[in-house]
């Protein structure tokens, strides 16, 4: 990828909180201080599209040019006018929208979904993916579809219109079971690996990807925050009992972070290096914290801890 951190941007679609506008402004300025031309990730499910709406708004009034960062765009979601007093989908997650949103993935949906990013955007979309294929899966929805909808992307990469089309998936066994049909030129990985949970057969995968030459970004190093203390740990709120392996795992890193004196986001994000992946992508709704998640790209961890480890 073009930066070894992407910046992602559910917050500005308001993930569990409403953020005002100009702190979503100061957030894309931060963008710049960090890299000269930055990479950033959104998605038409981030807050129904306001994610997509505000990146444009916010890159408007810093007086920003198509060309002056990095685009990306998951797929296969788009706005449905909202009737009930909150969204319909992923219910609690999403604060102040004013839209609501369907998933859309086939081979006309999708392309449904990138005139709708482009448009809420106002800005050149960079690369492409299908967002979330397990969670279509298991809800019913086809394999065949999600092919026809990597045909109609790949149709664009071909006309020149996008420079790359990968997959953002929280089940690696999907994006693996797609690759059998599907050659990604990326690959966004949600939940593993990380340092709590690296399976031997998904590190196989992931080598034999490095190998294929597919661009790897992995999202998920804090466990959707859990290493770094929070209670939710890859989408759902962590149980002291029935966690509580991951939970003993978390106490004894926190520990041995101390006693190295490591912040313990540096070994988080290090360890997706060290298994060759090309970036790693975080979000925050704090502009002071965009320089300095920026800088775990170059943090320095010792071999002593990793041993350690």
């Amino acid at each position: 990828m073009e930066t070894p951190i992407i910046f992602g941007t559910s917050c500005l679609g308001n993930l569990y909180k409403v953020v005002p506008f100009e702190t979503k402004v100061e957030i894309a300025a931060e963008w710049f201080k960090a890299f000269p031309k930055p990479f950033i990730d959104s998605a038409g499910k981030y807050g129904a599209g306001l994610s997509l709406e505000c990146i444009g708004k916010a890159l408007r009034a810093l007086d920003k040019k198509p060309g002056d960062l990095t685009i990306s765009v998951k797929l296969g979601w788009r706005r449905k006018p909202l009737t009930t007093p909150e969204p319909t989908f992923e219910p609690g997650a999403w604060a102040g929208l004013e839209w609501d949103a369907r998933q859309d993935i086939s081979a006309v949906g999708i392309l449904r979904c990138y005139e709708e990013a482009k448009e809420l955007l106002g800005y050149p979309i960079d690369y492409v993916s299908v967002h979330d294929p397990d969670e279509f899966l298991a809800g019913g929805g086809s394999r065949a579809d999600i092919l026809g909808a990597y045909e109609s992307l790949f149709a664009l990469k071909a006309k020149g219109e996008v420079k790359g089309v990968g997959v953002g998936s929280k089940d690696w066994t999907v994006i693996r079971d797609l690759y059998r049909d599907v050659k990604f030129d990326w690959a966004m990985f949600a939940c593993a690996p990380t340092l709590l949970n690296h399976p031997a057969e998904l590190l196989d995968f992931v080598r034999e990807l490095k190998r294929a030459g597919v661009a790897l970004i992995d999202s998920a190093v804090f466990n959707g925050g859990f290493l770094m203390g929070s209670d939710m740990l890859d989408y759902r709120r962590a149980d002291p009992v029935a966690d509580a392996a991951a939970f003993a795992f978390r106490a004894r890193y926190l520990d041995l972070c101390r006693t190295h004196d490591l912040d313990p986001a540096a070994p988080a994000v290090q360890y997706a290096y060290r298994l060759g992946f090309d970036a790693v992508a975080l979000n925050t709704s704090s502009p002071r914290r965009i320089l300095q998640n920026a800088g775990y790209a170059k943090a320095e961890v010792p071999e002593s801890f990793w041993n350690a480890l």
